[in-house]
């Protein structure tokens, strides 16, 4: 494992402590975390605010990245989410996400994203997504990429009714996957990912390779820091419960 870190001082219930290891299940963010459709994204973003009328840079694009579509396009064209360009805009990315994004298939996977979620089913770790996209958006780009029947729940921004950095999302798929929030951890790229996961009690654990900075991300009490999808993966399974016959065996040994 090559960059874990727990930081600040506020314990977070569900992370690896003195009081045992308690990760039963880890609901991920998609783009920026096991998909790397950002450069794509960003480039559909600029040039669907250029039909727009817009001119919008790929920095601006990249912060409009992990938002709902109406926001997003809301900041970019410096109108209302309900103006009829808006709405237009996010009509029009929708229609060309296909050919833009969805076209490069496998290729937009992370390096260790396929290796990785199948060695935590081998942990016994429940999988589920949350994210910002439809549901329908990311059942698509999982399953073009391979990797959708390594996941169980898919919960998308049209499930709930408050979206990211409100809990209710990553809430709903814990509760999908019948494992309270506090041994269940959220993986992410931005900062309202790990403040989401806080607030939802979830153990929050960040990837430096998408969005987010390092020292962004690190800010956020209790983050774990992981520079690749091998580092996600070992600090969630260093803090799987441990067997109940070798925690009993244990016990004898002490005694």
């Amino acid at each position: 494992m090559r960059v874990t870190a727990e930081v600040g001082e506020r314990p977070v219930r569900g992370a690896r402590g003195a009081g045992g290891e308690t990760i039963k299940a880890a609901v991920f963010d998609l783009d920026g975390t096991l998909a790397n459709t950002l450069p794509a994204i960003s480039k559909l973003l600029v040039k669907v605010a250029s039909e727009q009328g817009c001119s919008v840079t790929a920095r601006q694009a990249a912060h409009a990245i992990g938002k709902p579509p109406g926001p997003a396009f809301g900041r970019l064209l410096g109108r209302p989410e309900d103006d009829g360009r808006v709405q237009a805009a996010i009509a029009r990315y929708r229609e060309l996400f296909a050919y833009e994004v969805l076209c490069q298939g496998p290729q937009l996977l992370f390096p260790g994203v396929t290796a990785g979620l199948s060695a935590l089913r081998a942990h016994g770790v429940e999988l589920a997504v949350a994210t910002s996209k439809t549901t329908r958006s990311a059942e698509a780009l999982l399953d073009v990429m391979g990797i959708r029947d390594l996941v169980g729940p898919v919960v998308g921004q049209d499930m709930v009714r408050r979206g990211k950095p409100h809990p209710e999302m990553v809430l709903r798929a814990a509760g999908r996957l019948g494992v309270a929030a506090w041994e269940s951890a959220y993986v992410g790229d931005t900062v309202g990912d790990m403040r989401m996961a806080v607030t939802a009690r979830m153990a929050p654990v960040a990837v430096t390779y998408g969005v987010g900075t390092f020292g962004e991300l690190a800010a956020v009490a209790g983050t774990r820091m992981c520079s690749s999808f091998k580092d996600v993966v070992s600090v969630i399974a260093a803090a799987r419960p441990r067997p109940a016959a070798a925690t009993v065996g244990a016990g004898q040994r002490r005694r």
